[in-house]
């Protein structure tokens, strides 16, 4: 991400002022600071999906003289950042189409978007979340489209654990009638990303009027989601391929589950074998596995 200095802060402040396009290239720098000293102004516009003169736009409604200038100030988050090397060793090969180098180049990138989650004032915020989660009369789970695996992972651990978990995905379109009967004793957990699902925003909108704690999990800081949360943590979404990758996303949800249970952990182990009791009433796993003759 970005250094936390003034041009961040300037992009977070001004980025609900942009118009669309510039809104579109200021989040692809936020996302990507690294290719404004690497790649051209064109190859930035292209790889953010806007014109060239975007990126003139927006370095002119920054503050800056130019384009030129505006890339002056990046040239240090090549020098300073964590993961400068690496984002130059994934760039190494990057006409490579074989198998081998798009997964390591994939493997790579994922690993450091995992170390980077190791950062002190995530972990903090991660150990502060668990805790208002651990404290809530129930925790209710939302996440759409894309981000319904992590959602659902939450809540199925969660599950495992008690009866605290409410899961937000009602049959024709009543998953917002789970609300009905929340209260400001209860917390939403959300989790989104670009493009940000409507349905989400709403939802978390009437959980807020409710006067419910929401806990946002997104991946910018200009996510809608960061507006409407009392807590956030952000992940990078960014991928190697076509689409967004969520592993990041759902390395929170498991860390959170088990800082949650860490909490009380004779009541985890009680609803764990509580679980255990009915799976196996129900024969839900194999116990043996037949081996093929060869």
């Amino acid at each position: 991400m970005l250094q936390k200095g003034p041009l961040h802060t300037r992009i977070i402040e001004r980025f609900d002022d942009m118009s669309e396009q510039l809104q579109r290239a200021a989040r692809h720098i936020l996302e990507h600071p690294q290719e404004v000293a690497l790649v051209s102004m064109r190859e930035l516009a292209r790889n953010a999906d806007v014109q060239p003169s975007t990126m003139t736009r927006l370095a002119k409604f920054l503050g800056y003289s130019g384009y030129e200038d505006f890339r002056g100030e990046h040239a240090d988050v090549i020098r300073v950042s964590t993961d400068g090397f690496v984002a130059r060793a994934l760039q190494r090969d990057e006409g490579a189409i074989d198998g081998e180098g798009l997964a390591y180049r994939m493997l790579q990138s994922l690993s450091v978007q995992i170390a980077r989650l190791c950062e002190t004032g995530t972990l903090s915020s991660l150990s502060t979340i668990a805790d208002r989660l651990g404290k809530a009369r129930r925790i209710y789970v939302l996440g759409l489209r894309s981000c319904h695996s992590v959602a659902w992972h939450f809540h199925y651990v969660m599950t495992l654990l008690g009866e605290k978990s409410v899961y937000l995905d009602g049959p024709a379109g009543t998953s917002g009638d789970a609300l009905i009967r929340a209260s400001a004793d209860d917390v939403l957990l959300a989790i989104s990303i670009s493009p940000y699902s409507l349905q989400t925003l709403v939802l978390a909108e009437a959980a807020r009027e409710k006067g419910m704690v929401i806990v946002a999990i997104t991946d910018s800081e200009v996510s809608p989601l960061v507006t409407i949360a009392e807590h956030i943590v952000l992940f990078p979404a960014e991928s190697q391929t076509f689409f967004h990758t969520l592993t990041p996303a759902l390395a929170v949800s498991e860390v959170l589950c088990g800082l949650v249970a860490a909490q009380d952990r004779a009541a985890a182990l009680e609803g764990l074998k509580q679980a255990d009791r009915h799976l196996s009433s129900m024969n839900t796993y194999a116990t043996t596995i037949p081996r093929r003759k060869i």
